[in-house]
């Protein structure tokens, strides 16, 4: 006979085997973040927050800044190259080349003094009886006045019976001697007849030693010729024929002969700065020997009456 086994109970009984299911897995909450590194940034946080409006501005402004410091300094131009000896000796050496061509482009001090005195220059011859015989001589002059007064040297018309002065466009004029200082060697003429145009010199002053001068005359019949020089020494005594003595000369270097009494010495702008006089000479022959002498304007200027302008 078969045998019946009880039913199991419910509390025993096997529960059904459970079906795999179909959904998602839920997700996860994120693991809390560790109760150190919180409590930081909250204290960061808070120190931010207490930190005043105008530090902030502040360093909104400082950002700014910098990045337009930055900005200007990957975009400026590149400045000038260095500068080295190579340059140096190049600028220097054309500056020196430039300045050479100026001086010579220049006109030499002679030549502006010539110009300026040329208009003004007289030739004058005179003759004489010595002897018993016609005798000539010659010597230079100077206009001085605007009435066509000439300025030279006494000894050059003294004793002459008869006086003929050339402007320096031809005009030729007997003239007559009007004043005669001999103590300075200094005589004024008056010509009879003026050119159309006459042209004083212009007067200077005194002048030192050591500056370049420049007599203007006739040496030896050479007509406008021009010599240069400088002041050898001033206020000079030398004796002259006639047994006269003649003070306060200014002695110059510059070539002088026979024709160049009464011209003018001229400073290198071609002022009038004194009227030659003769030449210091040991021999008996009157010709140079590298000793000139020159009354100062001043002196001849007053012993002409009054002084030229």
């Amino acid at each position: 006979m078969a045998r019946v086994t009880a039913p199991l109970a419910p509390d025993t009984a096997v529960a059904p085997r459970a079906r795999p299911s179909l959904r998602a897995p839920e997700p996860q909450d994120e693991e809390p973040a560790p109760a150190g590194r919180g409590r930081r940034i909250r204290d960061t946080l808070a120190v931010l927050a207490r930190v005043p409006r105008r530090a902030w501005w502040g360093l909104a402004v400082a950002v700014v800044i910098v990045g337009l410091v930055v900005a200007y300094a990957v975009t400026r131009p590149p400045g000038p190259p260095v500068l080295t000896q190579r340059d140096v000796d190049t600028s220097v050496q054309l500056a020196i080349a430039k300045r050479a061509e100026a001086e010579a482009a220049a006109p030499a001090d002679g030549t502006v003094a010539h110009a300026a005195i040329e208009p003004s220059l007289v030739l004058i011859q005179t003759r004489d009886v010595i002897g018993g015989q016609q005798a000539e001589g010659s010597g230079a002059g100077v206009v001085v006045n605007a009435d066509g007064t000439v300025l030279t040297a006494l000894h050059v018309v003294d004793g002459a019976t008869a006086i003929m002065v050339t402007f320096s466009d031809g005009t030729t004029s007997p003239a007559t001697v009007a004043t005669r200082t001999p103590a300075s060697d200094i005589a004024t003429l008056t010509p009879a007849r003026l050119p159309d145009t006459v042209v004083p010199a212009v007067i200077g002053g005194s002048v030192p030693v050591g500056a370049p001068v420049f007599a203007v005359g006739h040496p030896l019949g050479l007509e406008d010729s021009l010599s240069a020089g400088v002041v050898s020494a001033l206020d000079r005594t030398v004796r002259v024929k006639g047994d006269r003595t003649l003070e306060h000369l200014i002695q110059i270097d510059a070539a002088v002969n026979p024709g160049n009494s009464g011209g003018p010495l001229l400073n290198k702008a071609g002022q009038v700065v004194g009227i030659v006089t003769g030449l210091a000479n040991p021999t008996d022959q009157s010709l140079f020997v590298g000793i000139g002498f020159a009354v100062p304007i001043a002196t001849a200027a007053g012993s002409a009456g009054s002084p030229p302008r």
